[in-house]
């Protein structure tokens, strides 16, 4: 039972109202509004500045509550719920006519996922409670930009007058995968945290690719998830070699966000060797750099490794942004 008066108890009452809320989840922090009140979800998209056509996930407290949205449940769905909720997994399913349409980006199907954020669960039940099924809760930023992992982002996005339920830092730190199971085999749309392979281990087959046929989802524009810096992205033998002949940055405004130490001078970060780490803290360590006064990113390119698929997708669309990025 939550506590009346607890900030959990004030965000669910203020999301049964139609307001907007800004909650915490183990993958980022996401601007809700309770999904089934169209109008409340339309002004997430005018908040964030987001094309209406462009659909949010909604997201539940519990395995049951799918139900509401959904149409039907694909079996591989239903693997995967059985696997991986509560966690960052988002599963594309046909939607309940006449429900969600909006947060749906007039779709026929919808992204429902479960996440593990305590804080987030504690809300999502707290809501159902009030008559609230679901929040629709895209990331908690402008349209295009950089996510938010941490509640001060948010409040540096929208202002003190948004409702921000403070989490801590998100765990995960970039978005859930995205797999469509209103198709046979079902298809990766987004990567993210959980693998390629770990997912297919479940399901007993490869993931299929997304293509034409794909439905829209959260998070798949080719630019997307970009700082106010432009970034750039270089092969580590190549970034190496310009930090070593090239001055210190100094009044240049150019960063450096490398597994290798540039000499003294440069506005530097070290890039975590392991890729959990490295993208749980990559959108922190982009919004430091523009609030640094960077006006130029360098980035090293990421390793190949499966395990790196999600946090490269990420820095591959925020890098879509400056043209001519890759490799120079």
């Amino acid at each position: 039972m939550t506590r009346a008066g607890s900030p959990v108890a004030e965000a669910a009452d203020a999301l049964a109202r139609g307001e907007l809320v800004a909650i915490p989840t183990e993958t980022v922090y996401g601007l809700a509004a309770r999904a089934d009140d169209d109008a409340a979800v339309a002004r997430i998209f005018a908040a964030k500045g987001r094309p209406a056509d462009h659909p949010l996930i909604v997201h539940v407290g519990d395995a049951a509550a799918a139900a509401t949205f959904a149409a039907d449940l694909p079996r591989s769905a239903v693997r995967l719920m059985a696997a991986f909720w509560p966690g960052p997994l988002t599963l594309i399913v046909p939607r309940k006519p006449g429900v969600a349409a909006t947060a749906a980006g007039g779709q026929g199907s919808i992204g429902l996922r479960m996440p593990s954020h305590p804080l987030a669960l504690a809300l999502l039940r707290a809501a159902a409670v009030r008559g609230v099924p679901g929040v629709a809760a895209p990331s908690a930023n402008r349209f295009g930009h950089v996510s938010p992992t941490r509640a001060e982002h948010v409040r540096a996005e929208f202002g003190p007058d948004l409702r921000v339920l403070d989490g801590g830092p998100c765990e995960v730190g970039i978005e859930s995968a995205i797999v469509d199971c209103t198709r046979e085999p079902p298809a990766l749309l987004r990567p993210g945290q959980l693998t390629r392979e770990r997912i297919e281990a479940v399901l007993g087959q490869a993931l299929a690719e997304r293509d034409a046929a794909s439905p829209r989802a959260s998070g798949t524009l080719a630019t997307h998830y970009a700082p106010k810096a432009a970034l750039r992205i270089w092969r580590s033998a190549d970034l190496a070699r310009r930090v070593a002949v090239l001055p210190a940055s100094g009044d240049r405004g150019v960063a450096v966000y490398s597994r290798f130490a540039p000499a003294a001078g440069w506005l530097y970060r070290r890039m975590p060797a392991e890729a959990d780490a490295a993208a749980q803290e990559l959108f922190a360590a982009l919004r430091e750099f523009d609030e640094a006064g960077a006006t130029t990113i360098w980035l090293e390119e990421l390793p190949a490794g499966p395990e790196w698929e999600g946090v490269r997708d990420r820095v591959t669309r925020a890098a879509a942004a400056t043209p001519g990025t890759a490799g120079r």
